[in-house]
């Protein structure tokens, strides 16, 4: 694969006053330990609810499924509570044929991550 379908992004938008980590790119074996990476870095000050809008993820394989838990339970020491955001369809699926869809929450768009 070329280094542009590799290529993975994190920024912290604030959106409605909401703080949003926003995911770009494929995460895989190659770029899931980076992404562990940056979400705890970008999670860093955010407290009660961290949101993490997955609407850019094309594909998301077991070691980007193994990086949302680690990232959820550490967030979860830290005393916030984790909500995916906008999962295309091929991930939505993986996290529902793992039964990860039960353990996560996982909303369709940013205001219903806003809600309590």
């Amino acid at each position: 694969m070329s280094d542009e379908t590799r290529r993975l992004d994190v920024e912290v938008t604030a959106v409605d006053g909401a703080q949003v980590v926003r995911v770009r790119g494929e995460v895989d074996l190659q770029t899931a330990p980076r992404l562990r990476e940056l979400l705890l870095a970008s999670a860093k000050g955010l407290r009660d609810v961290v949101r993490i809008d997955l609407s850019q993820v094309p594909y998301m394989d077991s070691s980007g499924v193994g990086t949302m838990v680690f990232v959820k339970r550490a967030m979860e020491r830290a005393g916030a509570r984790v909500v995916l955001i906008g999962l295309q369809p091929r991930v939505r699926s993986l996290f529902e044929i793992t039964h990860l869809d039960k353990f996560f929450t996982i909303v369709s768009t940013i205001d219903e991550a806003a809600a309590p």
